[in-house]
């Protein structure tokens, strides 16, 4: 199992990483512009399985961004070989990276707060003598 991505596979497997691969796209085009596949082969920076990722993912979260306004893409003419496309973040990407990245901080938070409350029942608990159950 892949740590971060729960158990299941299928349609609520797929929601998630879409979630947590648009804020790293944007990230990684926060740096500078790139090509997908480059984006693609640096993912496993952010803890994704580049074996088992679908690369179609990818390119579909870049589309949907672009949709959105948050990147463009524009053909490399400096390209050899096939053209590939170069995506940018654009003022709205930047934005909403910002809004992912806050929110990230929070939940990362409230994440450490059910840990350490957890942490702290389970001390609690070690350290307390059990109870004998009289019949």
């Amino acid at each position: 199992m892949e740590p971060g991505w729960g158990r299941g596979r299928g349609l609520g497997r797929r929601r998630r990483v879409m979630s947590f691969l648009q804020p790293c796209l944007l990230f990684m085009l926060h740096r500078g512009q790139a090509h997908g596949y480059s984006l693609l082969n640096q993912l496993d920076e952010f803890g994704f399985n580049l074996e088992r990722l679908d690369p179609s993912l990818v390119y579909r979260a870049l589309r949907e961004m672009e949709e959105s306004g948050w990147v463009i893409s524009s053909w490399d003419e400096q390209s050899q070989g096939p053209q590939r496309r170069v995506y940018q973040i654009l003022p709205d990407g930047e934005e909403r990276l910002a809004d992912w990245i806050a929110d990230l901080r929070r939940t990362h938070d409230d994440i450490n707060r059910l840990l350490t409350a957890y942490e702290d029942q389970d001390k609690h608990s070690k350290s307390q003598p059990e109870m004998s159950q009289e019949s």
